[in-house]
């Protein structure tokens, strides 16, 4: 049990309209009633409802703020101990005070996420659930948003606590088919198999669910790519709505490669502008090349710029020879000038390639080819279906279903009870982990320390 009582401002630092001070412990109303008084007709703090008070400095005996006070009694409380918020204005100076003389009063100053560390060890939440609070703060998205408030709400939780329901069953009837052979108690393996089965399928497709994670907290990576003086800088500064990349009329402009975030629609993309492909001799250009080929190998997806006023080369057919085999949108660029590239010949070449005409320079079809980019990059969400979104849970899901098709293999083999009840009964403690009722520090400290003071 934790004994004593910790503040911290909650809101975010900086000036604005409204901030507030959260306690949390045993002591926090009788801390709070140190630092806020209530107006001279008020004498009860009620539970769960704002009362109006002034901030005092007992130090100087005097008021400074005006604020309210909501008392929020144990244990239906995010902590699950009796809570505290004051809400003031949010002077940074003001909220920084009454954190001061509420230390001064006897609370202790949070550390980064320990009033959600309380809710984990005090039971109201597990530790998908925390990982979830932090990812709807920092969510760059709203489907990464959405998808944390469904695991929030114990959806990704329920699945991995009916995945582990379905193990012990099938563990106690291994066991007992062991322990008591003659009772007709015993599991055919044909069962057994079946439930290993299912138990893989669900592993499986909460596994191959973190690329679709990874898209939504990281975002997804888009190389702008073509031969020297196509156009890709100037692309790349329409799409970022600002001069990023010096634009020249002289092939070369670019040498190395440039990074920047974009959002379109509800989607995350870093885009990349590299050097032009081209054969030179020059050592920095060549460089540069040598790096956007990496990046071009690395790249969710590739923007293959063509120039279409210019009538097609051998570098631009190598160009989409070489990136057949990755996800690639076509654009036809500078079609304000006259059009002298036989763009039916280039489309026959692929006709799974998708394509579009634009001008980066005129900004003509910009909306259709954000419309493009989201439809061709970003993957579908279906509904109902979990996300994982951490790397940490993707490593032990794989750990659980190797275990579990050793054990389906063990039983294909011929193997004992005793053997491949073994290999399965090492999947509990891994379960465990993932919703944290088997503490595990280095993944407590991992996800905690990623979260800021107040929560």
């Amino acid at each position: 049990m934790i004994n004593d009582t910790i503040i911290a401002i909650s809101t975010p630092l900086g000036y604005g309209g409204l901030g507030v001070v959260r306690l949390s412990g045993e002591k926090s109303l009788s801390i709070a009633k140190k630092i806020f008084h209530l107006k001279k007709n008020k004498t009860l703090i009620p539970p769960c409802h704002p009362i109006l008070g002034n901030l005092y400095n007992f130090e100087k005996k005097e008021l400074f703020e005006e604020a309210y006070l909501t008392f929020f009694p144990k244990p239906h409380t995010y902590t699950r101990e009796d809570v505290v918020e004051i809400s003031c204005h949010g002077s940074p100076v003001i909220l920084e005070e009454v954190v001061r003389l509420g230390i001064k009063s006897g609370a202790r100053h949070a550390n980064p996420g320990e009033f959600t560390i309380r809710a984990y060890l005090n039971g109201r939440i597990d530790i998908l659930q925390a990982e979830a609070i932090n990812d709807i703060i920092n969510a760059s998205s709203l489907s990464q948003a959405e998808i944390s408030f469904k695991q929030l709400e114990g959806g990704l939780s329920n699945k991995i606590i009916v995945l582990r329901e379905q193990i012990i069953f099938l563990l106690g009837h291994i066991e007992a088919s062991i322990e008591f052979p003659e009772d007709g108690l015993r599991i055919s393996p044909k069962q057994i198999t079946k439930t290993i089965e299912s138990s893989i399928g669900t592993v499986k497709d909460l596994i191959e669910s973190y690329d679709i994670g990874k898209i939504l907290t990281e975002g997804l990576s888009l190389a702008i790519t073509g031969k020297v003086n196509v156009g890709k800088s100037t692309l790349f500064n329409l799409l970022l709505k600002t001069e990023r990349a010096i634009v020249t009329p002289h092939p070369g402009t670019t040498r190395d490669y440039l990074k920047e975030k974009i959002k379109i629609n509800d989607s995350i993309f870093t885009l990349i502008d590299m050097a032009g492909i081209k054969n030179t001799s020059h050592p920095v250009e060549k460089e540069g090349i040598k790096r956007g080929k990496k990046l071009i190998s690395e790249a969710n997806g590739i923007l293959l710029l063509l120039d279409a006023s210019q009538k097609e080369s051998r570098e631009d057919i190598s160009l989409i020879k070489k990136l057949k085999n990755k996800k690639t949108l076509l654009l036809f660029n500078k079609t304000d000038l006259p059009i002298n590239m036989n763009i039916e010949k280039i489309k026959k070449m692929d006709k799974s390639l998708p394509s579009l005409k634009i001008s980066a320079l005129k900004g003509t079809n910009l909306d259709k080819l954000k419309e493009a980019i989201q439809d061709l990059f970003v993957p579908t969400l279906k509904q109902n279906k979990e996300i994982i979104l951490h790397l940490w849970q993707k490593l032990i899901l794989e750990d659980i279903l190797s275990h579990l098709s050793q054990g389906k293999n063990l039983i294909d083999e011929g193997y004992s009870e005793e053997v491949y009840a073994e290999e399965i009964r090492k999947i509990i403690p891994l379960l465990g982990q993932l919703t944290g009722k088997i503490h595990n520090n280095e993944i407590i400290e991992t996800i905690f320390s990623r979260f800021c003071v107040g929560k």
